[in-house]
């Protein structure tokens, strides 16, 4: 693929995967002025956040089946469309229960853009490109959550909390008209593709029964829930008990994410020398001795600002490694599947890290230790998994 074919093909991608990000970052710095202008309390629009959490969780095992039967375009068309029909009625919300409903039905619009950007990087890459490809995905998404809160605070504070829809609906028109111009139709549409519950149940379950999707697909959505425990507790861990102030907060937040970042750049480049699956081993090696030792520093007090910072860079590292190479590795098995195996690699990601957000909030918020004792295990979870389903793809593969 040329070049320069290839880099738009990416940056449509790319964009169409950071849709979900800023739909989620963007709106937070607007609470307060939500809650006053419906008003109710922050806690009850944070419920906004809750549903649409739900909604992109449940929505991607709802396209992954639409997008082996009409193809990766018309799905992703009605999703976007969705989703911008959804964000200019955000605009005209009068109570906080209108804007909940609406959040879910964002929600179900904006995973389409997800799920069909990773289904596409299948199609249209071969193996040992979609690596580097989804590493660049994750350069984007890993970049959003820095621009989205920065830039919904400008905008709330210069034209109102309602203007943070107007651009994310902005955003989803840019994104379809980049889709319908810029991106092929990817997979050819299957008639036979059946949409009734008892064969997509059975499409599920034949790509959850192949090793590498189930060892790979783990192995990224539990590593990728120790992601989720650092960005849930980290605002107490540092503004509360380090006493950190929010500018200091906002910039350990980016310095950690330029780290994330930096490592999975770093992927591309060592794919010249060593093949996925040894990076994916070594990197998940090394995450759970990080992790191990962040958890018994935690334990016996000796940690403090510097070291939790270097600690949780270590561990964001190696997620850099593993993350790309393992969706990778999980999706390579499927040509026929590919939106469904996207849409339930998704759906595992997010249903763990709410997992994760939700263990950590179990604990007490005076203490350092749960964040790496979630860390810890999903670590050492991963690891396990790995360890096992390479046994199993090794087997298979000896017996083909």
């Amino acid at each position: 693929m040329a070049n320069s074919k290839s880099f738009r093909l990416i940056l449509i991608l790319g964009c169409l995967a950071a849709l979900a990000p800023f739909s989620i970052d963007m709106y937070l710095p607007g609470f307060k002025a939500i809650a006053k202008d419906l008003g109710t309390d922050v806690p009850n629009v944070s419920l906004s956040l809750a549903t649409f959490f739900i909604g992109i969780s449940a929505g991607q095992l709802l396209y992954g089946p639409l997008l082996d039967k009409f193809g990766r375009k018309k799905p992703l068309y009605f999703g976007l469309s969705l989703f911008i029909l959804s964000s200019v009625s955000c605009l005209f919300v009068t109570s906080i229960d209108q804007l909940i409903v609406l959040r879910f039905v964002q929600a179900i619009g904006c995973c389409s853009a997800s799920v069909a950007a990773i289904a596409m990087v299948r199609d249209l890459f071969t193996l040992e490109e979609s690596p580097k490809v989804f590493a660049s995905l994750m350069l984007v998404i890993a970049v959003s959550p820095m621009l989205a809160p920065t830039a919904g605070g400008y905008l709330i504070t210069a034209l109102g909390w309602q203007s943070v829809f107007v651009f994310l609906g902005l955003m989803a028109v840019l994104m379809l008209l980049a889709s319908m111009w810029g991106l092929p139709e990817s997979y050819k549409p299957d008639p036979s593709y059946s949409l009734k519950p008892k064969p997509i149940l059975g499409n599920f379950i034949t790509v959850l029964k192949e090793p590498s999707f189930y060892t790979y697909a783990l192995v990224s959505a539990i590593t990728f829930s120790g992601l989720f425990a650092y960005v849930s507790s980290s605002p107490v861990v540092f503004m509360d008990l380090y006493e950190v102030s929010e500018t200091g907060y906002g910039w350990i937040f980016a310095l950690l994410s330029v780290f994330f970042i930096g490592f999975s750049q770093v992927n591309s480049f060592i794919l010249r020398w060593f093949s996925s699956n040894k990076i994916v081993f070594w990197a998940l090696l090394a995450q759970a001795i990080f992790s191990v030792l962040f958890l018994l520093a935690a334990s016996y007090n000796l940690l403090n600002l510097y070291s939790t910072i270097a600690f949780i860079a270590l561990f964001l590292g190696c997620l850099g490694f593993i993350n790309p190479n393992a969706s990778a590795l999980s999706l390579a098995p499927f040509k026929k599947n590919a939106g469904s195996a996207s849409a339930l690699m998704g759906a595992l990601q997010m249903g763990l890290g709410a997992l994760a957000s939700a263990a950590i909030s179990m604990f007490a918020s005076d203490v350092v230790w749960p964040m790496p004792a979630v860390m810890t295990t999903a670590a050492l979870t991963a690891l396990v998994c790995l360890l096992l389903g390479s046994r199993k793809i090794k087997a298979l593969n000896d017996n083909q």
